[in-house]
Protein backbone atom coordinates (compact mmCIF):
# COMPACT_ATOMS: atom_id res chain seq x y z
CA UNK A 1 0.00 0.00 0.00
CA UNK A 2 1.20 3.49 -0.87
CA UNK A 3 1.31 5.37 2.44
CA UNK A 4 2.13 9.04 1.81
CA UNK A 5 3.15 11.39 4.61
CA UNK A 6 0.10 12.45 6.61
CA UNK A 7 -0.62 15.51 8.71
CA UNK A 8 -3.61 15.50 11.05
CA UNK A 9 -5.34 18.43 12.73
CA UNK A 10 -7.04 17.50 15.99
CA UNK A 11 -8.61 19.84 18.53
CA UNK A 12 -9.04 20.22 22.25
CA UNK A 13 -12.77 20.78 21.65
CA UNK A 14 -15.41 21.13 18.97
CA UNK A 15 -15.24 24.35 16.95
CA UNK A 16 -11.53 24.81 17.66
CA UNK A 17 -11.06 25.64 13.99
CA UNK A 18 -9.92 22.25 12.71
CA UNK A 19 -11.82 22.42 9.42
CA UNK A 20 -10.58 25.87 8.44
CA UNK A 21 -7.00 25.08 9.42
CA UNK A 22 -7.12 21.89 7.36
CA UNK A 23 -8.56 23.88 4.44
CA UNK A 24 -5.75 26.43 4.63
CA UNK A 25 -3.09 23.72 4.88
CA UNK A 26 -4.59 21.89 1.90
CA UNK A 27 -4.38 25.05 -0.19
CA UNK A 28 -0.84 25.95 0.91
CA UNK A 29 0.54 22.46 0.25
CA UNK A 30 -1.23 22.38 -3.12
CA UNK A 31 0.36 25.72 -4.05
CA UNK A 32 3.74 24.12 -3.28
CA UNK A 33 3.06 21.60 -6.04
CA UNK A 34 1.98 18.56 -4.02
CA UNK A 35 -0.97 16.31 -4.76
CA UNK A 36 -2.98 16.75 -1.55
CA UNK A 37 -6.07 14.84 -0.46
CA UNK A 38 -8.26 15.75 2.55
CA UNK A 39 -9.77 13.07 4.76
CA UNK A 40 -12.11 12.86 7.72
CA UNK A 41 -13.12 9.35 8.65
CA UNK A 42 -16.39 10.23 10.33
CA UNK A 43 -18.32 13.47 10.31
CA UNK A 44 -21.39 14.37 12.32
CA UNK A 45 -22.99 17.31 10.58
CA UNK A 46 -26.28 18.45 9.10
CA UNK A 47 -24.47 20.50 6.45
CA UNK A 48 -23.78 18.21 3.52
CA UNK A 49 -22.64 18.37 -0.08
CA UNK A 50 -23.60 16.22 -3.04
CA UNK A 51 -20.49 15.02 -4.87
CA UNK A 52 -20.54 13.02 -8.10
CA UNK A 53 -20.57 9.80 -6.08
CA UNK A 54 -23.02 10.78 -3.33
CA UNK A 55 -23.40 12.81 -0.14
CA UNK A 56 -20.50 13.90 2.07
CA UNK A 57 -19.60 16.45 4.72
CA UNK A 58 -19.46 20.04 3.51
CA UNK A 59 -16.07 20.69 5.15
CA UNK A 60 -14.29 18.01 3.14
CA UNK A 61 -15.94 19.25 -0.05
CA UNK A 62 -14.49 22.71 0.66
CA UNK A 63 -11.09 21.17 1.45
CA UNK A 64 -11.19 19.35 -1.90
CA UNK A 65 -11.78 22.68 -3.57
CA UNK A 66 -8.75 24.05 -1.70
CA UNK A 67 -6.76 21.18 -3.26
CA UNK A 68 -8.07 22.06 -6.73
CA UNK A 69 -9.88 18.72 -7.13
CA UNK A 70 -13.45 17.47 -7.22
CA UNK A 71 -15.07 16.36 -3.96
CA UNK A 72 -15.08 12.59 -3.51
CA UNK A 73 -17.01 10.63 -0.87
CA UNK A 74 -13.86 8.67 0.01
CA UNK A 75 -12.71 11.91 1.66
CA UNK A 76 -15.52 11.49 4.22
CA UNK A 77 -16.61 7.85 4.13
CA UNK A 78 -18.94 8.11 7.15
CA UNK A 79 -21.40 10.98 7.58
CA UNK A 80 -23.85 10.99 10.47
CA UNK A 81 -26.83 13.36 10.25
CA UNK A 82 -28.50 13.74 13.68
CA UNK A 83 -32.25 13.12 13.81
CA UNK A 84 -32.75 13.64 17.56
CA UNK A 85 -33.22 11.13 20.39
CA UNK A 86 -29.59 9.97 20.03
CA UNK A 87 -30.36 8.69 16.53
CA UNK A 88 -28.61 9.64 13.29
CA UNK A 89 -28.96 8.88 9.62
CA UNK A 90 -25.85 7.07 8.39
CA UNK A 91 -24.41 8.06 5.02
CA UNK A 92 -21.77 5.51 4.06
CA UNK A 93 -19.51 6.31 1.08
CA UNK A 94 -22.14 8.76 -0.11
CA UNK A 95 -25.17 6.48 0.14
CA UNK A 96 -27.83 6.29 2.89
CA UNK A 97 -27.61 3.21 5.11
CA UNK A 98 -30.55 3.71 7.47
CA UNK A 99 -30.40 5.08 11.00
CA UNK A 100 -28.15 4.29 13.95
CA UNK A 101 -28.34 4.86 17.68
CA UNK A 102 -25.20 5.24 19.77
CA UNK A 103 -25.55 1.60 20.82
CA UNK A 104 -25.95 0.52 17.19
CA UNK A 105 -22.76 2.35 16.32
CA UNK A 106 -20.78 0.26 18.80
CA UNK A 107 -21.99 -3.00 17.26
CA UNK A 108 -21.37 -1.85 13.69
CA UNK A 109 -17.97 -0.36 14.51
CA UNK A 110 -15.82 -3.18 13.04
CA UNK A 111 -17.62 -2.97 9.69
CA UNK A 112 -17.44 0.82 9.68
CA UNK A 113 -13.74 0.78 10.52
CA UNK A 114 -13.11 -1.54 7.57
CA UNK A 115 -14.92 0.92 5.28
CA UNK A 116 -12.84 3.80 6.63
CA UNK A 117 -9.57 1.93 6.08
CA UNK A 118 -10.41 0.99 2.51
CA UNK A 119 -11.50 4.54 1.66
CA UNK A 120 -8.30 5.99 3.09
CA UNK A 121 -6.03 3.51 1.33
CA UNK A 122 -7.75 4.10 -2.00
CA UNK A 123 -7.49 7.88 -1.66
CA UNK A 124 -3.88 7.72 -0.47
CA UNK A 125 -2.88 6.02 -3.74
CA UNK A 126 -3.55 9.36 -5.46
CA UNK A 127 -1.74 11.60 -2.98
CA UNK A 128 1.70 12.96 -2.17
CA UNK A 129 0.37 14.21 1.20
CA UNK A 130 -2.76 13.38 3.15
CA UNK A 131 -4.34 16.08 5.36
CA UNK A 132 -6.60 14.54 7.97
CA UNK A 133 -9.08 16.18 10.31
CA UNK A 134 -10.22 14.85 13.66
CA UNK A 135 -13.56 15.38 15.36
CA UNK A 136 -14.36 16.92 18.72
CA UNK A 137 -11.46 16.07 21.01
CA UNK A 138 -9.27 12.96 21.29
CA UNK A 139 -9.51 13.34 25.08
CA UNK A 140 -13.19 12.39 25.19
CA UNK A 141 -12.14 9.21 26.95
CA UNK A 142 -15.71 7.97 27.30
CA UNK A 143 -15.70 7.57 23.51
CA UNK A 144 -12.16 6.18 23.14
CA UNK A 145 -13.28 2.57 22.76
CA UNK A 146 -15.40 3.46 19.72
CA UNK A 147 -13.07 6.02 18.15
CA UNK A 148 -12.75 5.91 14.37
CA UNK A 149 -11.79 9.47 13.61
CA UNK A 150 -9.12 10.71 16.04
CA UNK A 151 -6.17 8.73 17.40
CA UNK A 152 -7.24 5.41 15.89
CA UNK A 153 -7.15 7.06 12.48
CA UNK A 154 -3.86 8.81 13.27
CA UNK A 155 -2.31 5.44 14.15
CA UNK A 156 -3.53 3.88 10.92
CA UNK A 157 -2.31 6.76 8.74
CA UNK A 158 0.95 7.12 10.72
CA UNK A 159 0.02 10.82 10.84
CA UNK A 160 1.84 13.66 12.52
CA UNK A 161 -0.81 15.18 14.79
CA UNK A 162 -1.03 18.90 15.52
CA UNK A 163 -3.33 19.70 18.42
CA UNK A 164 -5.14 23.02 18.14
CA UNK A 165 -7.05 25.01 20.75
CA UNK A 166 -9.52 27.90 20.59
CA UNK A 167 -7.90 30.55 22.78
CA UNK A 168 -10.80 32.96 22.28
CA UNK A 169 -13.08 30.85 24.47
CA UNK A 170 -10.53 30.71 27.31
CA UNK A 171 -8.77 27.90 29.10
CA UNK A 172 -6.60 27.11 26.09
CA UNK A 173 -3.43 26.09 27.91
CA UNK A 174 -5.33 23.95 30.39
CA UNK A 175 -7.07 22.31 27.45
CA UNK A 176 -3.79 21.52 25.71
CA UNK A 177 -2.13 20.10 28.81
CA UNK A 178 -5.28 18.29 29.96
CA UNK A 179 -5.72 16.68 26.55
CA UNK A 180 -2.16 15.39 26.58
CA UNK A 181 -2.54 14.00 30.09
CA UNK A 182 -5.70 12.10 29.15
CA UNK A 183 -4.14 10.48 26.08
CA UNK A 184 -2.58 7.05 26.29
CA UNK A 185 1.25 6.98 25.93
CA UNK A 186 1.07 5.62 22.37
CA UNK A 187 -1.41 8.39 21.53
CA UNK A 188 0.77 11.07 23.10
CA UNK A 189 3.63 9.89 20.88
CA UNK A 190 1.59 10.82 17.80
CA UNK A 191 1.25 14.48 18.84
CA UNK A 192 4.03 16.50 17.21
CA UNK A 193 3.06 19.88 18.58
CA UNK A 194 0.44 22.53 19.19
CA UNK A 195 -1.38 25.35 17.42
CA UNK A 196 -3.03 28.29 19.17
CA UNK A 197 -6.02 29.40 17.14
CA UNK A 198 -8.29 32.49 17.12
CA UNK A 199 -5.91 34.77 19.03
CA UNK A 200 -6.54 38.51 19.40
CA UNK A 201 -3.85 40.84 20.72
CA UNK A 202 -0.13 40.84 21.39
CA UNK A 203 1.23 37.31 20.95
CA UNK A 204 4.27 38.03 23.14
CA UNK A 205 1.92 37.90 26.13
CA UNK A 206 1.56 34.16 25.50
CA UNK A 207 5.26 33.39 25.79
CA UNK A 208 5.41 32.40 29.51
CA UNK A 209 2.47 30.02 29.19
CA UNK A 210 3.79 28.52 25.97
CA UNK A 211 7.17 27.89 27.61
CA UNK A 212 5.44 26.15 30.51
CA UNK A 213 3.49 23.88 28.15
CA UNK A 214 6.68 23.12 26.20
CA UNK A 215 8.45 22.18 29.41
CA UNK A 216 5.65 19.93 30.64
CA UNK A 217 4.97 18.15 27.33
CA UNK A 218 8.25 18.43 25.43
CA UNK A 219 6.24 19.56 22.40
CA UNK A 220 6.73 22.76 20.36
CA UNK A 221 4.17 25.28 19.18
CA UNK A 222 3.90 25.43 15.40
CA UNK A 223 1.92 28.66 15.16
CA UNK A 224 -0.32 31.28 16.69
CA UNK A 225 -3.17 31.82 14.25
CA UNK A 226 -4.83 35.23 14.62
CA UNK A 227 -8.54 35.81 14.86
CA UNK A 228 -9.69 36.10 11.26
CA UNK A 229 -12.69 38.33 10.61
CA UNK A 230 -15.19 37.68 7.83
CA UNK A 231 -13.89 34.45 6.38
CA UNK A 232 -16.52 33.89 3.71
CA UNK A 233 -16.39 30.10 3.91
CA UNK A 234 -19.50 28.19 5.01
CA UNK A 235 -19.31 26.60 8.44
CA UNK A 236 -19.37 22.84 8.89
CA UNK A 237 -21.94 23.09 11.68
CA UNK A 238 -23.75 26.42 11.18
CA UNK A 239 -21.75 28.06 13.97
CA UNK A 240 -21.88 31.50 12.35
CA UNK A 241 -25.68 31.29 12.06
CA UNK A 242 -25.93 30.25 15.70
CA UNK A 243 -23.98 33.38 16.63
CA UNK A 244 -26.46 35.69 14.89
CA UNK A 245 -28.49 37.76 17.31
CA UNK A 246 -32.21 37.27 17.72
CA UNK A 247 -33.91 40.63 17.22
CA UNK A 248 -37.20 41.97 15.92
CA UNK A 249 -35.90 44.10 13.07
CA UNK A 250 -32.92 44.99 10.93
CA UNK A 251 -30.99 48.27 10.95
CA UNK A 252 -32.56 51.11 8.90
CA UNK A 253 -32.21 51.00 5.11
CA UNK A 254 -31.24 47.34 5.06
CA UNK A 255 -33.18 44.29 3.98
CA UNK A 256 -34.52 42.36 6.93
CA UNK A 257 -34.18 38.67 6.02
CA UNK A 258 -35.12 36.24 8.76
CA UNK A 259 -34.94 32.46 8.96
CA UNK A 260 -36.95 30.22 11.25
CA UNK A 261 -34.45 28.47 13.50
CA UNK A 262 -35.82 24.96 13.16
CA UNK A 263 -34.59 22.00 15.21
CA UNK A 264 -32.05 19.89 13.28
CA UNK A 265 -31.50 22.80 10.88
CA UNK A 266 -29.58 21.44 7.90
CA UNK A 267 -27.72 22.83 4.90
CA UNK A 268 -27.40 26.23 6.50
CA UNK A 269 -24.91 27.08 3.73
CA UNK A 270 -28.02 27.89 1.67
CA UNK A 271 -28.08 31.24 3.49
CA UNK A 272 -24.39 32.02 3.21
CA UNK A 273 -24.52 34.03 -0.02
CA UNK A 274 -27.37 36.17 1.37
CA UNK A 275 -25.42 36.84 4.56
CA UNK A 276 -22.54 38.30 2.53
CA UNK A 277 -24.66 40.98 0.79
CA UNK A 278 -23.82 44.49 2.00
CA UNK A 279 -27.41 45.67 2.58
CA UNK A 280 -28.80 42.40 3.98
CA UNK A 281 -29.31 41.83 7.68
CA UNK A 282 -29.82 38.12 8.36
CA UNK A 283 -31.36 37.13 11.68
CA UNK A 284 -32.93 34.06 13.30
CA UNK A 285 -36.53 33.78 14.48
CA UNK A 286 -36.95 31.52 17.51
CA UNK A 287 -40.31 32.69 18.87
CA UNK A 288 -43.34 34.82 17.89
CA UNK A 289 -41.94 37.65 20.02
CA UNK A 290 -38.92 37.97 17.72
CA UNK A 291 -40.82 37.61 14.44
CA UNK A 292 -41.18 41.30 13.53
CA UNK A 293 -42.01 42.16 9.91
CA UNK A 294 -39.18 40.87 7.72
CA UNK A 295 -38.81 41.49 4.01
CA UNK A 296 -38.28 37.74 3.57
CA UNK A 297 -38.96 34.81 5.89
CA UNK A 298 -37.06 31.62 5.07
CA UNK A 299 -38.04 28.19 6.32
CA UNK A 300 -34.72 26.39 5.83
CA UNK A 301 -33.91 22.71 5.60
CA UNK A 302 -34.21 20.37 8.56
CA UNK A 303 -33.35 16.70 8.81
CA UNK A 304 -36.50 15.97 10.83
CA UNK A 305 -39.64 17.42 9.23
CA UNK A 306 -42.00 16.03 11.86
CA UNK A 307 -40.01 17.55 14.73
CA UNK A 308 -39.81 20.84 12.83
CA UNK A 309 -43.61 21.01 12.46
CA UNK A 310 -44.13 20.21 16.15
CA UNK A 311 -41.71 23.01 17.02
CA UNK A 312 -43.68 25.49 14.91
CA UNK A 313 -46.95 24.46 16.58
CA UNK A 314 -45.73 24.34 20.16
CA UNK A 315 -43.85 27.64 19.89
CA UNK A 316 -46.77 29.46 18.28
CA UNK A 317 -44.64 30.27 15.23
CA UNK A 318 -47.22 28.58 12.98
CA UNK A 319 -49.74 31.29 13.91
CA UNK A 320 -47.11 34.01 13.56
CA UNK A 321 -46.27 32.81 10.04
CA UNK A 322 -49.96 32.81 9.08
CA UNK A 323 -50.44 36.31 10.48
CA UNK A 324 -47.40 37.55 8.59
CA UNK A 325 -48.74 36.07 5.33
CA UNK A 326 -52.21 37.64 5.78
CA UNK A 327 -51.35 41.05 7.14
CA UNK A 328 -48.51 42.12 4.82
CA UNK A 329 -49.78 41.66 1.24
CA UNK A 330 -47.76 44.64 -0.04
CA UNK A 331 -44.55 43.82 1.75
CA UNK A 332 -42.80 40.55 2.43
CA UNK A 333 -42.27 37.04 1.12
CA UNK A 334 -42.06 33.48 2.47
CA UNK A 335 -39.69 30.93 0.98
CA UNK A 336 -39.36 27.32 2.10
CA UNK A 337 -36.35 25.20 1.12
CA UNK A 338 -36.64 21.39 1.05
CA UNK A 339 -38.12 20.59 4.48
CA UNK A 340 -39.27 24.20 4.55
CA UNK A 341 -41.33 23.62 1.40
CA UNK A 342 -42.82 20.47 2.94
CA UNK A 343 -43.83 22.46 6.03
CA UNK A 344 -45.60 25.06 3.87
CA UNK A 345 -47.85 22.36 2.40
CA UNK A 346 -51.06 20.77 3.58
CA UNK A 347 -49.68 17.52 4.98
CA UNK A 348 -46.61 15.31 5.43
CA UNK A 349 -46.97 11.53 5.41
CA UNK A 350 -44.37 9.01 6.59
CA UNK A 351 -45.72 5.59 5.58
CA UNK A 352 -42.35 3.81 5.80
CA UNK A 353 -41.20 5.21 9.14
CA UNK A 354 -38.36 7.25 7.69
CA UNK A 355 -38.79 9.68 10.60
CA UNK A 356 -41.67 8.89 12.92
CA UNK A 357 -44.07 6.76 10.86
CA UNK A 358 -47.08 9.06 11.11
CA UNK A 359 -48.94 11.78 9.19
CA UNK A 360 -49.11 15.40 10.27
CA UNK A 361 -50.66 18.61 9.05
CA UNK A 362 -48.46 21.28 7.55
CA UNK A 363 -48.93 25.04 7.59
CA UNK A 364 -51.38 24.77 4.67
CA UNK A 365 -50.03 27.87 2.97
CA UNK A 366 -49.40 26.01 -0.29
CA UNK A 367 -51.58 23.23 -1.81
CA UNK A 368 -48.85 20.60 -1.55
CA UNK A 369 -48.69 17.11 -0.10
CA UNK A 370 -45.46 15.35 0.84
CA UNK A 371 -44.84 11.61 1.18
CA UNK A 372 -41.53 10.50 2.65
CA UNK A 373 -40.13 7.72 0.47
CA UNK A 374 -37.62 4.94 1.13
CA UNK A 375 -35.35 6.05 -1.68
CA UNK A 376 -33.34 9.18 -1.03
CA UNK A 377 -32.75 11.64 -3.85
CA UNK A 378 -29.12 12.83 -3.94
CA UNK A 379 -28.13 14.77 -7.01
CA UNK A 380 -26.55 17.89 -8.39
CA UNK A 381 -29.15 19.88 -10.26
CA UNK A 382 -29.27 22.46 -13.02
CA UNK A 383 -32.57 24.33 -13.04
CA UNK A 384 -34.36 27.44 -14.30
CA UNK A 385 -36.54 29.93 -12.45
CA UNK A 386 -39.54 31.22 -14.39
CA UNK A 387 -41.82 34.29 -14.27
CA UNK A 388 -43.42 35.57 -12.16
CA UNK A 389 -40.73 34.50 -9.68
CA UNK A 390 -38.13 36.29 -11.83
CA UNK A 391 -38.85 38.73 -14.69
CA UNK A 392 -37.29 36.32 -17.19
CA UNK A 393 -36.01 32.73 -17.01
CA UNK A 394 -32.77 32.54 -15.03
CA UNK A 395 -30.36 29.63 -14.59
CA UNK A 396 -29.99 28.00 -11.17
CA UNK A 397 -27.66 25.33 -9.88
CA UNK A 398 -27.71 23.42 -6.66
CA UNK A 399 -28.30 20.11 -4.97
CA UNK A 400 -31.14 17.87 -3.85
CA UNK A 401 -30.89 15.75 -0.70
CA UNK A 402 -34.32 14.51 0.32
CA UNK A 403 -36.60 11.60 1.04
CA UNK A 404 -39.70 13.69 0.44
CA UNK A 405 -41.79 13.46 -2.72
CA UNK A 406 -43.85 16.66 -2.89
CA UNK A 407 -46.71 17.15 -5.34
CA UNK A 408 -49.51 19.72 -5.78
CA UNK A 409 -53.03 18.95 -4.60
CA UNK A 410 -54.57 21.69 -6.73
CA UNK A 411 -53.93 22.80 -10.30
CA UNK A 412 -53.80 26.52 -9.61
CA UNK A 413 -50.38 26.45 -7.92
CA UNK A 414 -47.62 28.00 -10.03
CA UNK A 415 -44.63 25.93 -11.18
CA UNK A 416 -41.79 28.41 -10.65
CA UNK A 417 -38.61 26.30 -10.86
CA UNK A 418 -37.96 23.37 -13.17
CA UNK A 419 -34.88 21.22 -13.66
CA UNK A 420 -33.30 20.59 -17.04
CA UNK A 421 -35.67 17.63 -17.57
CA UNK A 422 -38.74 19.75 -16.92
CA UNK A 423 -39.47 18.35 -13.46
CA UNK A 424 -40.98 20.97 -11.15
CA UNK A 425 -38.70 21.74 -8.21
CA UNK A 426 -40.40 24.92 -7.03
CA UNK A 427 -44.03 25.89 -6.48
CA UNK A 428 -45.68 29.11 -5.37
CA UNK A 429 -48.62 31.42 -4.84
CA UNK A 430 -48.31 34.98 -6.01
CA UNK A 431 -51.89 36.24 -5.75
CA UNK A 432 -53.10 39.40 -4.02
CA UNK A 433 -54.59 37.85 -0.89
CA UNK A 434 -51.25 37.09 0.72
CA UNK A 435 -47.62 37.91 0.22
CA UNK A 436 -45.75 35.70 -2.29
CA UNK A 437 -45.25 32.21 -0.84
CA UNK A 438 -42.73 29.92 -2.50
CA UNK A 439 -41.29 26.48 -1.89
CA UNK A 440 -38.45 24.59 -3.55
CA UNK A 441 -36.53 21.37 -3.07
CA UNK A 442 -33.37 22.95 -4.51
CA UNK A 443 -30.56 23.68 -2.06
CA UNK A 444 -28.14 26.42 -3.09
CA UNK A 445 -30.46 28.48 -5.28
CA UNK A 446 -29.20 31.76 -3.71
CA UNK A 447 -25.67 30.99 -4.92
CA UNK A 448 -26.71 31.92 -8.48
CA UNK A 449 -25.77 35.60 -8.69
CA UNK A 450 -28.43 36.64 -11.23
CA UNK A 451 -31.25 34.94 -9.33
CA UNK A 452 -30.13 36.39 -6.00
CA UNK A 453 -29.88 39.85 -7.58
CA UNK A 454 -33.44 39.68 -8.90
CA UNK A 455 -34.84 38.38 -5.63
CA UNK A 456 -33.15 41.11 -3.58
CA UNK A 457 -34.22 43.78 -6.11
CA UNK A 458 -37.83 42.62 -5.73
CA UNK A 459 -37.57 42.95 -1.94
CA UNK A 460 -35.92 46.38 -2.16
CA UNK A 461 -38.52 47.68 -4.62
CA UNK A 462 -41.32 46.63 -2.27
CA UNK A 463 -39.72 48.68 0.49
CA UNK A 464 -38.66 51.61 -1.70
CA UNK A 465 -34.99 50.99 -0.94
CA UNK A 466 -32.23 51.86 -3.41
CA UNK A 467 -30.83 48.99 -5.42
CA UNK A 468 -27.35 47.65 -4.67
CA UNK A 469 -24.94 45.86 -6.94
CA UNK A 470 -25.02 42.18 -6.02
CA UNK A 471 -21.63 40.80 -5.15
CA UNK A 472 -20.26 37.76 -6.94
CA UNK A 473 -20.44 34.76 -4.63
CA UNK A 474 -17.28 32.66 -4.80
CA UNK A 475 -15.44 31.15 -1.84
CA UNK A 476 -12.13 30.69 -3.70
CA UNK A 477 -10.77 34.17 -2.82
CA UNK A 478 -11.68 33.52 0.82
CA UNK A 479 -9.79 30.21 0.76
CA UNK A 480 -6.77 32.04 -0.66
CA UNK A 481 -7.00 34.74 2.00
CA UNK A 482 -7.33 32.19 4.77
CA UNK A 483 -4.37 30.21 3.43
CA UNK A 484 -2.17 33.31 3.25
CA UNK A 485 -2.93 34.30 6.86
CA UNK A 486 -2.29 30.77 8.13
CA UNK A 487 0.94 30.49 6.12
CA UNK A 488 2.25 33.71 7.65
CA UNK A 489 1.48 32.46 11.17
CA UNK A 490 2.47 28.84 10.54
CA UNK A 491 4.76 28.64 7.47
CA UNK A 492 4.08 25.68 5.22
CA UNK A 493 7.81 24.96 5.12
CA UNK A 494 7.71 24.06 8.82
CA UNK A 495 4.95 21.55 8.07
CA UNK A 496 6.97 20.06 5.22
CA UNK A 497 9.95 19.70 7.53
CA UNK A 498 7.73 17.91 10.06
CA UNK A 499 6.69 15.50 7.31
CA UNK A 500 10.28 15.01 6.13
CA UNK A 501 9.62 16.69 2.79
CA UNK A 502 11.03 19.55 0.79
CA UNK A 503 9.19 21.91 -1.52
CA UNK A 504 8.94 20.55 -5.05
Amino acid sequence: MHRPPALMIQGTCSNAGKSLLATAICRNLTLMGFRVRPFKAQNMSLNAFVADDGEMGLAQAIQARACGISPDCRMNPLLLKPLGNATSELICLGKPHGTLTAKDFASFRPDLWSIVQKAYCSLAEEADIMVLEGAGSPAEINLREHDLVNMRMAHFAKAKVLLTCDIDRGGAFAALLGTMLLLQPDEQALVSGFIINKFRGDSTLLTPAMEEIRRRTNRPFFGIIPWIDAVDIPDEDSVSLSALKTKRAAPPNTLDIAFIKLPHLSNAQDLDSLRKEADVSLRPIESPETFGCPDLVILPGSRNTMAAMRFLTLSGLDQAIHAYARENPQHGMILGICCGMQLLGESIHDPFGMEEGCSIRGLNLLPLKTHLAKQKIQRKTQAISYPPLTPSPLPLFGQEMRYGQTSPSKEDILPLIRNENGEVLGFGRMDHDTIPILGTSLHGLFDADAFRAQLLKRLRDARGLPNHKTRHYDISPSIDRLAAIVDQAMPVKSLLALLGLQSS
